[in-house]
């Protein structure tokens, strides 16, 4: 067995573990060294500033900038184009092309409306004189007038209630004396009202003649 192998194997195991030792006791005060100042800067005064907000000024408004006018070129000047004539070319003759018409349509043929009847003359009215519908009947007075000659009237009387209520006398001869005619008018208008009895309602016919020498 070789101690000496042995002796040197243990020294050197001895000075490793010094060192290691060593090295931690070095390491755990520098630690503890550096703890101590550490807590010592953290709990010295603590300094607090309130800081403002700088508030910024609004921004100008802005300012609106017109519209730069227009500035349209003027329009050139006229130029009177030149003077000539251009000959066209004469256009090509139709094509003619066959096309074929149809037949006019037939037009309907309708019967022709029947004629419209003939409204029917109305007869007329049967003519009525004074001796069929009046039971009394007078004379008309001669009128005393400076006149002589024939006269006759035609008289169309209405009768209302049985009496004569108007009536419309019309000469049927010409070249009568006016003073004559009118008193002649009055004679016959004042027998029918006065003397003419026709009961009911009727329009009767009547004619009178006068003739003064």
């Amino acid at each position: 067995m070789n101690f000496a192998q042995e002796k040197q194997g243990a020294s050197r195991f001895t000075g490793i573990g010094i060192v290691a030792l060593i090295h931690v006791v070095a390491i755990y005060a520098l630690a503890s060294g550096l703890a101590r100042d550490i807590v010592k800067k953290v709990s010295g005064p603590i300094d607090v500033k309130v800081i403002e907000e700088k508030v910024k000024p609004p921004p100008p408004p802005e300012k609106v900038v017109p519209p730069p006018p227009d500035l349209k070129a003027p329009p050139p000047p006229f130029v009177p184009p030149p003077e000539f004539q251009v000959t066209a070319p004469a256009p090509p003759a139709p094509a003619i092309q066959s096309t074929q018409v149809a037949p006019p349509a037939q037009a309907e043929i309708r019967p022709a409306p029947a004629p419209a009847p003939v409204a029917a003359p109305t007869p007329k009215p049967a003519r009525v004189t004074a001796a069929m519908v009046c039971t009394k009947r007078g004379t008309p007075e001669m009128p005393s007038v400076n006149w002589s000659g024939e006269a006759l009237f035609k008289v169309v009387a209405t009768v209302k209630s049985g009496r004569v209520t108007s009536a419309e006398i019309t000469s049927l001869r010409g070249g009568v004396d006016r003073k004559a005619l009118r008193a002649m008018t009055q004679a016959i208008d004042a027998t029918l009202r006065d003397t003419y009895e026709c009961p009911g309602d009727h329009v009767f016919e009547q004619e009178f003649q006068f003739k003064i020498d």
